[in-house]
C-alpha cells in the first residue's frame, strides 16, 4: 500500500487517488523524465532529468559540481502521462486524462561505488532498455564527475483520471461536442549518427522498441 501521510492525502478528487504500490511503480516505469523540486540558496528550483528505479528507490544522476544535486536535501519528484485531452460541453469542466505520481523524501547521495553504478544503470535502462550492456561503461575519471542521488519511494501518491467529461446534467442537453481526445507517445525511426562505423546495424533492443 502507499503511504497516507499528511503530504500523500489527497484533499480534493479523492475518487483519482490509488493506493496500490504496484501502481505507483507502473506510472514511473512507463515514464522517462521526471522533476525534481528541491529549494537551492532558498529559492525554489524544478529541475527536468532522466531517472530510473530499483525496488523503492528512484536514482537520478548530475555533474558534482552542480549546485542543486550538492543542495538537494528534502525533495518532491514528479512524473506524468498525459493521456487526452476531455473537452466538455462547459469551459469549467474540461480536463485532461492522465496518471501521475507524486513522491517526497530526503534526497541521499550515493556513495557506495557498486550502489552508484546499480543507479546509473538503472536512469540508462530507463530511457534505453538493453542499453547498458552494450555500450562502455563509465570509468574511473567519468564516475569523478558524476553525482547520483537516491531517493525512497516511501512517501508517495498516485493521481490517475480516465474517461469522459463530467458535465453538469443540464448541459448533456447543449448542442456541443463533447469527448475525449487521446494523446500517445510514439517511437520514430532511428537515425544514425553521422559518424557511425559503417556496416553496425540497428540493434534489436532498439530497433523493436
Amino acid at each position: 500500500m502507499l503511504s497516507t501521510t499528511p503530504r500523500t492525502t489527497l484533499g480534493r478528487s479523492k475518487d483519482r487517488g490509488r493506493t496500490d504500490r504496484a501502481e505507483l511503480h507502473a506510472v514511473l516505469d512507463a515514464g522517462l523524465i521526471c522533476h525534481l523540486g528541491l529549494v537551492v540558496d532558498g529559492y525554489p528550483m524544478v529541475i527536468p532529468t532522466g531517472y530510473g528505479r530499483i525496488e523503492d528507490t528512484l536514482y537520478v544522476h548530475g555533474s558534482t559540481g552542480a549546485s542543486s544535486l550538492r543542495a538537494a536535501t528534502q525533495v518532491c519528484v514528479t512524473v506524468t502521462h498525459l493521456d487526452g485531452i476531455v473537452l466538455a460541453r462547459s469551459a469549467f469542466h474540461h480536463s485532461v486524462n492522465y496518471r501521475s505520481a507524486m513522491i517526497y523524501g530526503t534526497a541521499r547521495l550515493v556513495e557506495d561505488p557498486e550502489e552508484r553504478l546499480a543507479g546509473l544503470r538503472a536512469v540508462t535502462e530507463q530511457l534505453a532498455p538493453g542499453q547498458w550492456d552494450v555500450v562502455r561503461e563509465p570509468d574511473r575519471k567519468e564516475l569523478a564527475k558524476t553525482a547520483v542521488v537516491a531517493i525512497s519511494l516511501a512517501e508517495a501518491s498516485v493521481k490517475v483520471r480516465t474517461g469522459p467529461p463530467n458535465d453538469d446534467e443540464e448541459d448533456y442537453a447543449l448542442p456541443v461536442w463533447a469527448g475525449v481526445l487521446p494523446l500517445r507517445v510514439e517511437w520514430g525511426t532511428p537515425v544514425p549518427d553521422p559518424r557511425l562505423r559503417a556496416g553496425i546495424p540497428v540493434p534489436p533492443h532498439i530497433e523493436n522498441r
